[in-house]
């Protein structure tokens, strides 16, 4: 006889434990089904949060040889790769233990296996020793996340030409390493692999680096990255990888035109062109779920999936692949159907690559408004002239203002600083209450800190800033 629940969730990502989670909270009997052994999906488990212990390590790593002298500290500092990489280990345990932990305290039934959708409120999943199980529940939430996208004509064996995953648990440091891709992905884990020792090449499509950022954020980037040692070829295409006993031979030709190609030797190659959503052998096709041209499912604005009792949330839909996105969408599908008004502001989701410095978004670019036909006023303030910056070592970078140039409601905020990550959270708040460059200007900031320089970007939105 089948189980009944009132929901189950398919993927264990932040999504879906977050949906499974809120659900549990609000009285549902919940399971999720998960295909891996461990809960967190990507971005726990390969994705945002090793990739960010080996960014703190690398950096603390290339700090300490090339940072600390300055500072009255003398040290050699010795790389232990091995090491490096149990750290990392032990901060995704931790992390996916604490999943485990929450599911357990809220009662959630976690089952490892693949899902497919039999039919509205029926689950079917085949587990690991072959048997299958045939679940029944009033609701289907699916979080299935999303796989890395590939090129034609190379292949990713996750040793020597590697996605994100294999990328971060590379036993020894290449001589030479090639990115495909100017993204988030490929610079976070460039950048990684530059501090540790590598000659990091990156290969972009387009002609520009970090597609759909400000164009004024992505130029100064660019720049800071080159100083920091990564070299970068735009407008380019790679078209084939031959593999030879020393190593890899990139074929690289111009994007468009009939420009020269060139030939790159490289240890280790880097597939990071971007994601797509992982929607097949779900069933969807045969109970009606549709898809657009992407392969996302297609939703409406309660998140359900055009088939009765049935939604989609994360990257599997429309909207940027981020966690903390899923998570909101986690959390308003399971009060929607609990009956409540669940709702996700997009207009204030924050963006942030955790380079060095990081840079940190919400909002509308200069491009966005200039589409849009919105008249603007900017605001901008670099940390050289903030004091906390300057003692700290930490003066790359600036924020940026965009302000309705009618009501001064801010649209949009761009960071690059040491900790533009956490400095977003204000600009993000100040978006979702729909505050202005004056609500801002006017709040109190503690002295000396980085968080000073939004004031002062705030400020100069009305050309009045104090320390510029």
């Amino acid at each position: 006889m089948a189980t009944a629940y009132d929901l189950i969730v398919i993927g264990a990502g932040p999504g879906g434990y977050v949906c499974a989670i809120r659900a549990a909270q609000l009285g549902f009997k919940v399971a999720v089904v998960e295909k891996r052994s461990t809960y967190g999906g990507t971005c726990l488990n390969v994705g945002c949060i090793p990739s960010k212990a080996l960014l703190h390590a690398s950096a603390a790593y290339e700090e300490a040889g090339h940072g600390f002298a300055a500072m009255g500290i003398n040290v050699a500092p010795k790389l232990d790769l091995g090491r490096m990489q149990a750290f990392k280990d032990e901060g995704v345990k931790g992390n996916v233990d604490g999943v485990a932990f929450l599911f357990k305290k809220n009662k959630i039934e976690a089952i490892q296996g693949s899902a497919t959708i039999l039919g509205p409120g029926r689950v079917g999943v085949a587990l690991g020793n072959g048997d299958r199980l045939r679940l029944e529940t009033k609701s289907i939430v699916i979080a299935t996340g999303s796989d890395v996208a590939k090129l034609p004509g190379i292949t990713i064996d996750e040793q020597t030409i590697v996605s994100s995953t294999g990328a971060l648990t590379l036993a020894r440091v290449p001589k030479r390493l090639l990115v495909i891709g100017a993204g988030v992905i490929g610079l976070e884990l460039g950048s990684v692999w530059r501090r540790l020792g590598s000659e990091v090449l990156v290969v972009e499509f387009l002609d520009r680096i970090l597609p759909g950022t400000d164009a004024d954020v992505a130029r100064t980037v660019q720049r800071i990255l080159t100083r920091q040692g990564l070299s970068f070829k735009l407008a380019s295409k790679v078209t084939g990888v031959a593999s030879t006993a020393a190593g890899h031979k990139i074929a690289i030709e111009p994007a468009v035109g009939d420009g020269e190609g060139m030939m790159i030797d490289a240890d280790v190659v880097l597939m990071a062109v971007g994601r797509v959503p992982f929607t097949e052998g779900l069933g969807l096709d045969a109970v009606g779920v549709k898809l657009d041209n992407r392969k996302r499912i297609i939703v409406d604005e309660k998140f359900g999936a055009g088939v009765a009792d049935i939604y989609a949330i994360g990257d599997v839909i429309a909207g940027p692949m981020l966690a903390h996105k899923a998570e909101d969408e986690g959390i308003a599908v399971a009060e929607i159907i609990a009956g409540q008004a669940g709702h996700v502001n997009y207009d204030a989701i924050p963006n942030v690559i955790y380079t060095s410095p990081e840079v940190a978004t919400v909002g509308k670019s200069e491009e966005d408004l200039k589409a849009a036909g919105i008249a603007y006023n900017v605001g901008k303030f670099p940390f050289t002239a903030n004091a906390r910056a300057k003692v700290n070592r930490t003066t790359e970078g600036f924020v940026k203002i965009l302000a309705d140039a009618a009501s001064d409601r801010i649209l949009g905020v761009h960071i690059i600083a040491a900790q533009a990550s956490e400095m977003i959270a204000e600009a993000t708040l100040i978006l979702e209450f729909g505050g202005s460059a004056e609500d801002l200007a006017r709040t109190c900031h503690a002295h000396p800190t980085l968080t000073e320089a939004m004031k002062e970007a705030a400020l100069a939105v009305a050309k009045r800033a104090i320390h510029f």
